[in-house]
């Protein structure tokens, strides 16, 4: 037998994963070394920092608590139903990831803006949705939310369906089945799914530029930021954006961490 008959393959593998895995990370590399510390306390100090940070982190946080709170119990309905009509639901709340961004910014100023299918009843009601901080909260949701409904069906499809059936033969309600058995149980998967969603809200650009607008202090995030700084200080720019690859890979550790640290504190 030759011994190098699979060499040849594995070793091309090797060079097209290290490939690939060399064009991800080159560029994040690259910004990281295009900085310095001065750079960092200036973009610090610079009066377009810290509004876009807080305001990031806190439309993304409180998209992401809508999002569970609203998602997780349909995740559980699409998780538990066979009928057609939750095939072709779950295909529908998928959609947004596969639509450009800028496609979802147009879609929400059709129905909430102004002249939009539902502007003149929010305008009657003295609601005015688009360019607020609640438009920005509002495209967020829809471009993260698949993300967490995705991640929460597929954990709720691989419990055992046993224990809620147990829970319920032992007098509980189908609600409390739900919460204190099923929930505590897809915890890790949930919590995966949180943070992905969290990480897709907080580099949301397209569909926040359309609906919210670029307004500094107002509805300016991180991405945003780093739009307006490239027009003038790329500098500003790179530093901004070396935050954000910062918040990201917290996000995907805690995706990493999160579902292992669950496990363990149910078990024991």
């Amino acid at each position: 037998m030759n011994p190098f008959r699979f060499s040849t393959p594995t070793a091309l593998a090797t060079v097209l994963g290290a490939s690939l895995v060399l064009l991800l990370v080159l560029p994040f590399v690259t910004l990281a070394f295009s900085t310095s510390v001065s750079d960092l306390r200036a973009a610090y100090e610079h009066p377009m920092f810290a509004p876009a940070l807080k305001l990031s982190l806190g439309t993304s946080l409180a998209s992401l608590g809508l999002t569970a709170l609203l998602g997780t119990p349909l995740a559980w309905w699409l998780a538990t139903t066979p009928s057609r009509v939750g095939r072709i639901t779950e295909i529908a709340v998928q959609l947004p990831i596969i639509v450009p961004p800028a496609v979802v910014g147009g879609a929400l100023l059709q129905t909430f803006g102004r002249r939009g299918l539902l502007g003149g009843l929010l305008s009657d009601l003295g609601v005015q949705l688009p360019f607020s901080v609640q438009a920005v909260v509002l495209a967020q949701i829809l471009v993260s939310s698949p993300f967490f409904v995705q991640t929460a069906t597929s954990t709720f499809r691989e419990l055992d369906r046993d224990l809620t059936i147990v829970a319920r033969t032992l007098g509980a309600s189908p609600t409390e089945a739900f919460i204190r058995v099923a929930l505590p149980a897809a915890a890790p998967g949930l919590l995966t799914g949180a943070s992905l969603s969290c990480a897709r809200a907080l580099g949301e650009f397209g569909a926040t530029l359309l609906f919210a607008g670029n307004m500094p202090g107002v509805t300016q995030t991180m991405p945003l930021a780093i739009f307006t700084a490239l027009e003038s200080d790329v500098r500003l720019a790179i530093v901004l954006a070396l935050v954000l690859v910062a918040l990201g890979a917290a996000l995907l550790a805690a995706v990493r961490t999160f579902p292992t640290f669950a496990s363990a504190a149910s078990k024991s």
